[in-house]
C-alpha cells in the first residue's frame, strides 16, 4: 500500500513538471530575408486617404477603421506572377466585425472573369483571437470557392509578423511567417480557375459586420475605433505590365520570372514542409478539399493527406461555428462597391470639415 501511494505521489509530480513546449520551441525562425521597399516606391492610396497614415519610421503605412470609413492601398503597377509580401500589425482589443484584406486582384479591369488570391484576416470580440482565410479565384470562379479557415499559433495584434504569397505559372504558396501554409499546385484540370491575368496587390480594412464574426452575430463597436492595421517591410518581386495590352513594363521580365522561380521562397523545403505540416494538423479549422458535401469529388488541385482528412468531417469543418452561406455574397463587398461607399464617405468628411 505504501509502495503504491509513493508510486501515485512521483508519478503526479512528474506530470506537474511536465513542460509543453511553445510554438516557438517547436517551429524554427523560418522568416524570409527579403529586399523591401518604401510604400511611396511601390503603392498609392485606393480609397479614404483621410484614414491613410505613414508610420513613424516612414516605411510603412496604416490603414484606420472608423464611423466614417474604412481604407486601402493598391500597388503602382500590375504584376504577371510575383511574390509579395508585408509585414503586418492587426488591430488589438474589440475587433468584432472587423476584415483586414490583403490580397491580389484585377477585378477593376476584368470585372466578369477576374482572378484573386487572398488572405484575410477576419475580427472576433474581446479576449478571442483573430483568424483568418485564404482563398484562390481564376478567371471569375467565385461560384467554386476554394477557401480554407486558420487559427494562429500568436497574437497577431501585438507585433508584426510576416504575410506572403507566391504566385507562379507553375504553382501559389501562402506564407506566414516564412512557413507554407497552403501549396496550389496548378493543374491542367483546373483549366481558368487558376489565376492567371496580371493583378495588383491591394490592402484594405473594412466593417464585415454582416457576416466576419460568427456569422454576422457581433458586429463592428464604433466605441473602440479607430481600428489600425499597420503595415511595413513591403515586398513586390516580379514583371510589372499593362494589363489590357499584356506589355511587359522592361525587357527584363524572362530574368525577373526565372529568378523568381529560383527563389528561396518557390519551393518548399523538407524542414518547411515539416512545418507546414506541424501548423495545417493544429490550426487549420476548414477545408473545402474535406468538404465532401460541397466537393464529392474533390478539385483537381486538392492533395489528399490522410493525417488532415481525418480532423474534418464531411462539411470539411472541425467542431467549430459555421460560417453561414451567405457570406459567399457579403464578403464581395469589400471590393468595388466598397470603395465606391468609402469614396462617397470621403466626400461626404470632406465636406463635414469645411464646414
Amino acid at each position: 500500500m505504501i509502495k503504491l501511494l509513493l508510486l501515485v505521489i512521483t508519478t503526479t509530480i512528474s506530470l506537474v513538471n511536465v513542460v509543453v513546449p511553445s510554438a516557438a520551441a517547436v517551429i524554427p525562425d523560418f522568416t524570409f530575408n527579403l529586399s523591401t521597399i518604401n510604400f511611396d516606391d511601390g503603392y498609392s492610396p485606393l480609397f479614404a486617404d483621410f484614414n491613410i497614415h505613414k508610420s513613424k519610421d516612414g516605411r510603412g503605412e496604416n490603414l484606420l477603421l472608423n464611423r466614417y470609413a474604412g481604407s486601402g492601398f493598391i500597388s503602382a503597377k500590375y504584376y504577371d506572377y510575383g511574390f509579395f509580401s508585408a509585414k503586418i500589425k492587426l488591430p488589438v482589443d474589440y475587433t468584432a466585425g472587423v476584415v483586414v484584406a490583403f490580397y491580389t486582384s484585377n477585378a477593376d479591369v476584368f470585372k466578369k472573369n477576374h482572378d484573386e488570391l487572398d488572405f484575410e484576416f477576419l475580427g472576433n470580440v474581446k479576449g478571442k483571437p483573430w483568424r483568418f482565410q485564404t482563398n484562390v479565384y481564376g478567371n471569375g470562379s467565385t461560384s467554386r470557392g476554394r477557401e480554407e479557415r486558420y487559427k494562429l499559433w500568436f497574437d497577431p495584434s501585438q507585433d508584426f509578423h510576416q504575410y506572403s504569397v507566391l504566385w507562379t505559372f507553375k504553382k501559389i504558396i501562402f506564407y506566414v511567417d516564412g512557413i507554407p501554409i497552403r501549396e496550389v499546385p496548378r493543374s491542367e484540370a483546373m483549366g481558368g480557375d487558376y489565376p492567371s491575368k496580371p493583378m495588383s496587390l491591394y490592402a484594405t480594412i473594412w466593417d464585415a459586420s454582416s457576416w466576419a464574426t460568427d456569422g454576422g452575430h457581433y458586429g463592428v463597436r464604433y466605441e473602440y475605433e479607430p481600428f489600425v492595421s499597420e503595415f511595413t517591410d513591403f515586398v513586390l518581386e516580379g514583371c510589372a505590365v499593362d494589363p489590357i495590352e499584356q506589355v511587359q513594363d522592361s525587357d527584363d521580365c524572362p530574368e525577373k520570372k526565372s529568378n523568381l522561380e529560383a527563389a528561396e521562397y518557390a519551393d518548399i523545403t523538407p524542414k518547411r514542409r515539416n512545418a507546414m505540416k506541424w501548423f495545417r494538423e493544429r490550426y487549420m479549422y476548414y477545408s473545402y478539399c474535406y468538404d465532401t458535401l460541397r466537393y464529392p469529388v474533390p478539385p483537381p488541385e486538392c492533395v489528399i493527406v490522410p493525417s488532415e482528412q481525418a480532423r474534418f468531417k464531411e462539411t470539411g469543418r472541425l467542431r467549430f461555428e459555421a460560417i453561414p452561406r451567405r457570406q459567399q455574397r457579403k464578403r464581395r463587398g469589400r471590393g468595388r462597391r466598397h470603395v465606391a461607399a468609402a469614396k462617397v464617405m470621403e466626400e461626404q468628411v470632406k465636406v463635414d470639415t469645411d464646414t
